[in-house]
């Protein structure tokens, strides 16, 4: 039998990579003086990172804006006669100094081209949604050109060794274990590259696990991989969710996509118990199949860029398996010897007993009264586990069995997105939640609390880990009530709604573009433009939210750079919306401050259409067919399943449509004028698991009014007729 060794190096201990460094220095256009914020920048201390680092933005904010009447004379308004309002969208702008109607436009480049002539409103959404698009891209040209070749060697390789394994270990103990190690790496292979050569002792649980993923139908089915050679009652079998593989997100645009997509999905899905023997022998050996030839140094390259774009994993992976198996066997063993020594194995598996649960389950499982030792049944090893997520943790504790019947007797058997702002200090989205009864549910109360107590304890470093916990960092000040000396129309209760609003635009997009990679928590079963004189625009003063994403455009192009990921010309434009966010940064801080815009100023407010037209088709040259892209072909409107609930078998999907418009009274020298902007349309609605939707099919249902409506509470700051 060959010997089993454990090459030593610095790479061995990755696993505690991916903290972010945060710069010295703050940049920005003045010392930090902000009294509406919980971060104090000038205390931030620099953190060693190994990815990238995050660089901090200084403000300079004292907010000084003249209060305004409660209700507006709209008559008073020097260019309100230049729009026609309804009755109901009229009241709305008086009352709440701003408004947002429906509109037809598919980008929100497309609303701002259209204001020719119309004061511009910058809003906060238009340049989320920006870095949404390039934060898209570069995701997708990434797998695209990189990890997908990457991907497919490693589980060539993997194939290789444990084909190699099987045949050691043949007539031991061990024999099934490698047996599903081979067909494990047999299904990747072949989702991958259908060319794929399999061996002819596994080829038919691999055609059948093949067969359920090419059909994505089953929430719960047994894995005929996963199970092989085990004779286990149904209670414990291990089921899998098949219509996780159905092809959404960007992973629809292309053949390659979509298989590099669903040989992920497996190798983040699929667990190796540590309550199951069989189970634990075929993870162990993958740790030591891992340490042979180069395979070790891309899995961590695989590992390590997937990280920085969606986070850690949530399961177990080779390093903590890795300790383990260095702490009982010591640096090398032979094959004959792991087979042999069953008091080392004794001890290896007790060793596994202690880890903890995953903090987000993942799997079909039932309830606790159902099966008691349920922590047990998903704590495992995950070749590749998918990504703990802050707001999948929320959700996780949340709904049913940690949430339980409310004094109807029913239970909570889907969260609401609420939840996410709620746990974060948002009180408007708490009261939302209480006004819709969904903390009456037994336990709610106290979870919720239980999770804004971990979430305002998080320090910096956790918030700037990674891309995807950077982006929610970026949403954070949106829930931070303007105060006295912001314009009036924020200081309004429903502009506290459209903030909601914006946030929600937001995350859904983040969960749409890195919906492969972060895990999903799981339920227990149980009209032409006006011709009016140019005029000075406005931008929504939101300083912390463009300094957040200004840091967040110079992190990724650093992180990307630095592995030679990123061309010249991605990096100029991760660059340029870097500066384009510092400049609104600063204009956002005039603004408050009482400070007058410069002419650069006012032409950048001016011709923000143009920028946001670049960033746009720079976004999709990827995908442009022809000379031109047409916005028809590639609208802003998507859709992300986010929880699944296998008994019910139904998900809860979250969507943006088409760019709203929004009207706000904005003060300019002193008085007041409307200027026009767009904000996300944003949409929540169960839907069925074996039709996960993906954003073709959810843009095509636009065009039924009645497919999806908004949340009742936009009423307050949208005009619907």
């Amino acid at each position: 039998m060959g010997r089993i060794c454990f090459r030593r190096s610095s790479k061995a201990l990755f696993f505690l990579f991916l903290l972010v460094f945060l710069a010295n220095g703050t940049v920005g256009c003045g010392k930090v003086n902000d009294t509406n914020s919980n971060i104090n920048t000038a205390a931030l201390k620099p953190i060693a990172g190994e990815f990238a680092y995050y660089q901090k933005y200084a403000l300079n904010i004292n907010p000084s804006v003249p209060p305004q009447p409660s209700s507006i004379d709209l008559s008073t308004i020097n260019n309100y006669l230049d729009f026609d309002f309804s009755p109901s969208a009229a009241k709305l702008l008086r009352n709440n100094h701003f408004v947002v109607v429906p509109s037809e436009s598919k980008e929100f480049y497309q609303l701002y081209a259209n204001n020719d002539g119309i004061p511009n409103f910058i809003t906060t959404d238009a340049m989320l949604h920006t870095y949404h698009l390039y934060y898209s891209y570069l995701l997708r040209s990434t797998e695209r050109s990189y990890l997908y070749s990457e991907v497919n060697e490693l589980s060539q390789a993997m194939l290789q060794v444990s084909a190699q394994q099987y045949q050691i270990l043949k007539d031991s103990p061990w024999e099934n274990a490698a047996r599903r190690n081979v067909a494990y790496f047999a299904v990747a292979c072949r989702l991958l590259d259908p060319n794929c050569q399999v061996p002819a002792a596994i080829e038919k649980a691999v055609a059948d696990e093949l067969g359920l993923i090419s059909r994505h139908e089953d929430t719960q089915r047994v894995s005929p991989v996963m199970n092989l050679g085990q004779n286990l009652p149904p209670l414990l079998q291990l089921k899998e969710d098949y219509t996780q593989y159905v092809p959404r997100g960007h992973y629809a645009m292309s053949d390659v996509l979509t298989r590099y997509f669903q040989a992920m999905m497996w190798y983040g899905r699929l667990s190796f118990r540590t309550n199951n023997e069989d189970e634990s022998r075929s993870a162990l050996l993958m740790v030591l199949a891992l340490n042979s030839n180069d395979n070790l140094n891309r899995w961590q390259d695989i590992y390590q860029l997937t990280s920085f774009f969606a986070g850690k994993s949530d399961d177990y992976t080779y390093p903590q398996y890795q300790a383990l198996f260095t702490k009982v066997y010591g640096p090398g063993i032979k094959y004959e010897e792991l087979v042999k020594n069953r008091a080392q194995w004794e001890q290896f598996r007790q060793e596994l007993a202690r880890l903890s649960p995953p903090a987000i389950n993942s799997i079909p499982i039932y309830d606790r009264k159902t099966q008691p030792e349920r922590d047990k049944a998903i704590t495992a090893f995950r070749f590749m586990g998918q990504r703990y997520n802050l707001d999948a943790h929320i959700f996780q504790n949340l709904v049913y069995d940690a949430v339980l019947e409310n004094p109807q007797g029913k239970y909570r058997q889907l969260p609401l997105a609420l939840d996410i702002p709620a746990a974060m200090g948002s009180k408007p989205a708490y009261q939302l939640l209480q006004a819709a009864g969904e903390t009456q549910y037994k336990n709610y109360p106290e979870n919720m609390q239980a999770m804004q107590t971990h979430i305002s304890s998080l320090d910096q470093a956790s918030w700037v880990q990674d891309l995807y916990w950077s982006w929610l960092h970026n949403l954070k000040p949106l829930l931070d009530a303007p105060v006295q000396g912001y314009p009036s129309f924020m200081q309004k209760e429903a502009w506290q709604l459209k903030d909601l609003n914006t946030f929600l635009g937001s995350w859904t997009e983040l969960k749409h573009d890195s919906i492969l990679y972060a895990k999903q928590a799981y339920v227990a079963c149980g009209c032409l433009p006006p011709k009016v004189k140019a005029e000075s625009g406005y931008v929504e003063p939101r300083p912390y939210v463009y300094a957040n994403l200004a840091s967040l455009c110079h992190m990724t192009r650093e992180g990307l750079e630095k592995r030679k990921l990123i061309n010249e010309a991605d990096a100029d434009m991760l660059l340029k919306m870097e500066k384009l966010s510092v400049s609104l940064k600063c204009i956002s801080e005039k603004e408050l401050n009482g400070g007058k815009l410069s002419e650069a100023d006012e032409l950048l407010v001016r011709n923000i259409g143009n920028d946001l037209y670049q960033f746009w088709s720079s976004s999709l040259k990827d995908l442009k067919k022809g000379e031109t892209l047409a916005v028809e072909d590639h609208p802003a409107a998507l859709v992300a399943d986010v929880v699944t609930n296998p008994d019910l078998r139904l998900v809860l999907e979250e969507a943006t449509g088409n760019i709203f418009t929004i009207y706000a009274l904005v003060p300019v020298d002193g008085k007041l004028q409307l200027a026009r902007g767009g904000v996300y349309s944003w949409y929540e609605f169960p839907w069925p698991a074996d039709n996960r939707l993906t954003d073709k099919q959810w843009q095509e249902m636009q065009t039924n009014p009645d497919t999806a409506k908004m949340s009742k509470w936009a009423k307050s700051y949208i005009a619907f007729d």
